[in-house]
């Protein structure tokens, strides 16, 4: 326990600061990008200094410095502003579209480690087959082929053509729960397809690496069931690479979830990134910005923790 602690503690403290750079980070992008707010929101009709009392109200003539300070004490206060053109507070309007988008990850991460894992440690049992072979190239195609393609397509098989889903949308206040998740098979399909290419060759490799071990055959030689040399022996010593890259596909769906909510209609946080990215409202950014990046680093937590879990020699 003891060394669990101090491995928290450690990852924490490393958490934080890369949770700070990332702060600093993305007030300076957003700062440097071209585009000017108060312009936007006013027209092209608007003069020089309606412009500028504009600025002067949304703080943005700020020195920097101030403007910095002020983002990071709002942060720790857990405000991350007020959005220009929504005229509600970010934490509002990021809760507001959470639900699309994390059902929508959920899913899709739980579509992809179906058909990976399975498939994946299959692939390595019968290595050479044309099974094998077949796997091989089907993930090459399918880590080819951009999940925002494959959603179109998609849509034109199964909403338009068959009617069995809806082609966009995800019903409005009033409408049950399990038809608004209806609404998020499609997209699901289309990430959790794409991205299962990734963890089915992580899994065929990291299993291909542990079957030829010496416990392997010592478990074999003794008479063990192959499916109990498969799941209990090779998989469990396979875990570590296989955690890690689903870990990492957690992330990239999070980030990949923008163009996917855009093809479906999905009124998500990726669709709202992309509104505030048009307007140039900067708190919006910032704050969807931080949210991603916080996830980012919690998953990347959660899967270290996972590590000493899975495998108590491992050290971090």
């Amino acid at each position: 326990m003891a060394r669990i602690a101090q491995a928290l503690l450690k990852r924490l403290g490393g958490m934080a600061i890369v949770l700070a750079l990332v702060v600093t980070v993305v007030f300076i992008i957003v700062r440097v990008t071209p585009g000017d707010p108060a312009a936007v929101m006013l027209g092209s009709d608007a003069t020089p200094e309606d412009i500028a009392q504009l600025r002067t109200r949304m703080g943005l003539d700020a020195p920097m410095l101030v403007q910095y300070g002020q983002f990071v004490l709002g942060i720790l206060k857990g405000d991350l502003g007020q959005s220009i053109f929504l005229n509600q507070p970010v934490t509002t309007a990021l809760a507001a579209r959470a639900e699309p988008t994390f059902f929508l990850t959920l899913f899709s991460i739980l579509i992809a480690v179906a058909i990976a894992l399975p498939v994946g440690i299959l692939s390595a049992v019968k290595r050479g087959t044309i099974f094998d072979q077949v796997v091989v190239t089907l993930t090459m195609v399918a880590a080819s082929v951009p999940s925002f393609w494959l959603g179109l397509m998609l849509i034109q098989i199964f909403a338009v053509g068959q009617g069995w889903f809806p082609a966009s949308g995800y019903g409005g206040p009033g409408t049950p729960f399990f038809e608004r998740l209806h609404h998020l098979v499609l997209p699901a399909v289309a990430l959790g397809v794409v991205n299962s290419a990734l963890i089915t060759r992580f899994t065929r490799a990291a299993m291909l690496d542990v079957l030829g071990d010496d416990y392997v055959r010592t478990a074999r030689a003794k008479g063990a069931g192959e499916g109990r040399v498969i799941l209990k022996h090779a998989l469990k010593n396979a875990l570590i690479p296989i955690i890690t890259v689903i870990g990492l596909s957690v992330a990239m769906l999070v980030a990949g979830a923008v163009v996917t909510e855009t093809v479906f209609g999905l009124p998500g946080v990726g669709n709202l990134v992309v509104s505030a990215v048009l307007r140039r409202d900067y708190p919006v950014i910032q704050g969807a910005l931080l949210v991603v990046a916080a996830i980012y680093v919690l998953i990347n937590f959660i899967v270290d923790m996972l590590y000493i879990i899975v495998d108590p020699r491992v050290r971090l």
